[in-house]
């Protein structure tokens, strides 16, 4: 069992650990659980998230059982932010996110076997503490020096808005959350993001300090881009794991547009491809990058991993219909409004206006002169069907889910025209 630390620093998801060899030797006489905590601060996942629950399937698959921790508790207060103090939302907004959450991650583990997984909540057993016993039988054991250590605690301390009592208190809880795992379960081991180092080496401390015992920690990397922008973020805004939030079709187009400088170090972080599998994809990047050939293979592991086998094959059919490739009416309405989510849009005021006035206002031409020449040159696609007559006029059937139409000049000049918005 001891290989699979041989794996993930292969793979570069070790940042920081506490003893390497300790651990090593826990896991040579293994099965060990281990969990990993996720706070539901907002209604859905994203795809930061997703390297911790696939460390956790990662681990499971060596022959160990992973305790996923939704934080019910924790949820209600929020890790401190460097950036300003947290919004306190409802309990009940808190336990309808915990549910969602717990659905996202419950398709990733397996709940059955030997190695089965368990999906755990803080509010089980922090609800029960009374501020009386949470300060006498956890607080006791921590010591402020070190609590004002934390960077982000440093930071927030230096801020105009400082730092309430309430989130300087979280590192307690999540410290104590270690503690109750490691008495109800015997967990003895917390992997986390590399920004979580300084909670889960809490924890640690805390364990070995009330129950005088060896527990570990460990942390993945955090992700970055070649290109300095933020992993995660489109012009759209954070790609979640939640198809309501992220549709499948721009979470697989996520994928798609990774820099071939990136896309090795995503397909090892976000992949079970083997190492040899990667290195080919790693050439086939170098000697034809144009072929996309790496980002495919990323895009379609991610996608089915979160979304399923049919989402993936719907999201690849969305963007060859886009240019041609495919049925677009055969896309679900969803689909085809995240498909064209990105492209320039003309909202036409009148219900049939002229095509060619769509267009002109889409940018795709500088005047009615120019787009009557394109037409006339075979040009000029509605919905990848060559136009030929230039005064055809939009009509309720040329709308697709109800609502859009795509248009297109040459091979891969896209607009679209949206109607009723």
């Amino acid at each position: 069992m001891t290989e699979i630390i041989d794996e993930l620093e292969a793979r570069e998801l070790i940042s920081q650990s506490t003893d390497r060899d300790a651990l090593r030797a826990a896991l040579a006489d293994g099965p060990i659980t281990y969990y990993c905590g996720f706070d539901p601060t907002a209604p859905s996942l994203h795809i930061g998230n997703l390297v911790q629950i696939l460390t956790l399937r990662r681990l499971q698959l060596a022959g160990n059982r992973p305790l996923a921790l939704v934080g019910g508790a924790t949820g209600l207060i929020g890790d401190p932010k460097m950036t300003g103090e947290r919004k306190l939302n409802g309990r009940d907004v808190v336990a309808g996110w915990v549910e969602r959450i717990r659905a996202q991650i419950a398709p990733l583990l397996d709940f059955e076997g030997e190695y089965a997984a368990r999906m755990v909540n803080n509010l089980d057993w922090t609800g029960q503490l009374d501020a009386i016993a949470f300060l006498r039988d956890v607080g006791k054991y921590f010591r402020m020096t070190s609590m004002l250590a934390k960077e982000t605690v440093q930071v927030r301390l230096a801020s105009d808005q400082g730092l309430s009592y309430t989130e300087f208190s979280y590192q307690v809880l999540q410290a104590n959350d270690y503690r109750e795992l490691y008495k109800r379960y015997g967990c003895c081991l917390e992997t986390g993001g590399n920004d979580q180092w300084g909670n889960l080496t809490a924890g640690v401390e805390l364990i070995r300090r009330a129950e005088g015992a060896q527990v570990h920690a460990m942390t993945t990397p955090l992700i970055t881009k070649a290109d300095g922008t933020k992993f995660g973020k489109t012009e759209s805004g954070t790609v979640w794991l939640d198809p309501a939030m992220t549709t499948p079709y721009a979470f697989h187009q996520f994928w798609l547009g990774a820099d071939d400088r990136d896309v090795a170090k995503y397909l090892r972080t976000f992949t079970f491809r083997s190492a040899e599998e990667i290195a080919a994809l790693e050439t086939a990047t170098r000697e034809h990058p144009e072929r996309r050939e790496a980002q495919r293979a990323l895009a379609d592991d991610v996608t089915t991993l979160v979304h399923g086998r049919a989402a993936t094959e719907q999201a690849t059919a969305a963007g060859a219909a886009l240019f041609g490739g495919g049925d677009l009416r055969a896309l679900d309405p969803a689909t085809v409004q995240a498909a064209v989510q990105g492209l320039p849009h003309v909202l036409p005021e009148e219900a049939s206006p002229l095509v060619i006035d769509l267009f002109v206002g889409a940018g795709l031409e500088k005047g009615r002169g120019a787009a009557r020449r394109t037409i006339a040159s075979g040009g000029a696609y509605l919905n990848n069907e060559k136009l030929t007559d230039p005064d055809r006029r939009l009509a309720p059937e040329d709308l697709l889910g109800g609502r859009f139409a795509l248009l297109r000049r040459g091979r891969k000049t896209l607009a679209v025209a949206e109607v009723g918005r």
